[in-house]
């Protein structure tokens, strides 16, 4: 039976950009860096936001963008405080996809390996309401 994600890995050119990539939007604490040694594929850098495990290994950047991404939950209040910091560090952001009015609010932003991220505020539960009374456009 699967229990949950065991953790998410991503190919970075530079392990050390993804570094402060991670630690400076998500918070995520560093617990472990191969250094020089590599016990899998490349050098390794592992950190855990909050409980969830991340990966980072060195390797080719992804050479082209799409839709395929990974989404954080966020409260409404640290929207602002999360956008703030996601422009500090100078990533590319995308622009939101249309909305319903109450299904929650996303920033889109990519890595510096184009994998495209999402903060969202709302929850699977809001999504579902906010279709089952909205319409499409």
């Amino acid at each position: 039976m699967i229990q949950g994600i065991s953790h998410l890995t991503f190919i970075v050119k530079d392990i050390e950009i993804a570094s402060v990539f991670f630690r400076s939007i998500f918070d995520a604490k560093e617990i472990y860096s191969s250094e020089e040694k590599t016990f899998s594929l490349s050098k390794e850098k592992f950190f855990l936001i909050n409980d969830l495990w991340i990966a980072v290994m060195e390797g080719e950047s992804l050479s082209d963008r799409s839709y395929n991404h990974v989404a954080f939950k966020i409260n409404d209040e640290e929207f602002d405080i999360y956008e703030t910091k996601i422009r500090a560090l100078g990533v590319d952001f995308k622009s939101p996809r249309p909305r319903i009015e109450g299904e929650g609010r996303s920033l889109y932003f990519y890595d510096f390996d184009n994998h495209l991220f999402e903060l969202h505020t709302g929850t699977l539960a809001e999504r579902l309401l906010r279709y089952s009374l909205g319409t499409c456009e």
